[in-house]
């Protein structure tokens, strides 16, 4: 009884000390493996995530430019414009105002040329006028409206935009939503354009639609 005493005592202590082994060893291996790419200067990578220009949907394919065009909100937000991630005009760079607010940019360089807004309720038709006749060839024209578009407009102003590409500028009026971007030569209607009437019935806010939102890729002009 002695004897297989002693010997199951025997066969316990090495056992445990077997475990104890065992534990130690692991316990050591696992710090080295988690302290090695440290060590090595090789720690993970953080992954980011790649955003598109101007916060578009998708990125745009060599040769386009990428743009994103929103109205303003009733006559409380007004509109935004971004350009190949440089935002052109908006209420935090203080360059927006009520009626038609409109951005030149170069066609082949992507470059903006000139920025302004138009008060189509109170102010003089003949300074929006003026602006389009003398945009340059080769430019593209940014469009956002913000409160009332329409009041100033005359079949003069309407003409100016349907030759840059519009399709809605004929029937443009009070309070209604727009956003549109077109070219100084284009020979085609623009795909780039929405357009929201004025109606009681289904106004979002009270007296005006919702904003409107426009982006995409517009080709590059190669010359």
């Amino acid at each position: 009884m002695r004897v297989s005493g002693l010997i199951r005592l025997f066969a316990l202590v090495f056992v445990l000390v077997a475990m104890w082994i065992f534990l130690r060893s692991y316990s050591s291996f696992n710090r080295k493996t988690v302290r090695l790419p440290r060590w090595l200067g090789m720690a993970p990578p953080e992954i980011r995530v790649e955003k598109n220009k101007c916060g578009l949907s998708k990125s745009c394919p060599d040769n386009f430019f990428a743009f994103k065009i929103c109205s303003g909100a009733a006559n409380v937000v007004g509109p935004s414009m971004c350009f190949e991630n440089e935002i052109i005009m908006s209420p935090v760079k203080n360059n927006v105002g009520r009626g038609l607010n409109i951005a030149l940019v170069n066609g082949s360089t992507g470059h903006v040329l000139r920025q302004s807004s138009f008060d189509m309720y109170s102010g003089d038709a003949k300074l929006l006028v003026k602006f389009l006749v003398e945009i340059p060839e080769g430019m593209l024209v940014l469009v956002a409206s913000y409160d009332d578009p329409g009041t100033k407009m005359n079949d003069e102003i309407r003409k100016l935009f349907s030759n840059l590409g519009s399709t809605y500028a004929k029937q443009l009026g009070f309070r209604d939503s727009w956003v549109f971007l077109g070219a100084r030569d284009l020979k085609n209607k623009s795909p780039f354009e929405q357009y929201l009437k004025n109606t009681p019935d289904t106004n979002k806010y009270e007296g005006w639609p919702e904003l409107l939102e426009l982006e995409g890729c517009v080709p590059r002009k190669v010359f």
